[in-house]
C-alpha cells in the first residue's frame, strides 16, 4: 500500500506544462477577426400562417414583452446578455448591457 502511496505523490510526477503547449490570452489573436451575428430581439409572437398573410402596412403585431422589459442579446443565436434600447443619435439606436448570462457550457 505505501508503494502505491509513493507512485501517486506528486513530487513523483512532472506536472509542469511544456511551454510550448501553454497558450495565454494574447495568443487567442486568431480568433480576434471571425464575424459573429449580434442580435438584439426586442419580442416574439406566434400566430397562425393565415393571420400573417392577413397582415398589412401599419399592422401591429403584438410582441410577448412590456415597454421596459430587459430585450435579449444574441450571439450566433445564442443568448448572452439582456439589456435595453438606447439612442445613439437622431437616426440610429443601440443596446445596453445590463446583465450577462452565464453560459451552462
Amino acid at each position: 500500500m505505501d508503494r502505491e502511496k509513493e507512485d501517486f505523490n506528486a513530487e513523483n510526477n512532472d506536472f509542469s506544462q511544456n511551454s510550448e503547449e501553454y497558450k495565454s490570452p494574447h495568443d487567442l489573436g486568431a480568433i480576434y477577426n471571425i464575424p459573429v451575428t449580434v442580435s438584439a430581439v426586442l419580442g416574439r409572437s406566434a400566430m397562425p400562417i393565415s393571420q400573417l398573410l392577413r397582415l398589412g402596412r401599419g399592422a401591429v403585431v403584438e410582441l410577448d414583452r412590456k415597454i421596459g422589459d430587459p430585450i435579449d442579446i444574441l450571439v450566433n443565436n445564442r443568448l448572452i446578455a439582456r439589456g435595453e434600447v438606447v439612442m445613439v443619435d437622431e437616426t440610429r439606436l443601440g443596446v445596453t448591457m445590463t446583465e450577462i448570462i452565464k453560459s451552462d457550457k
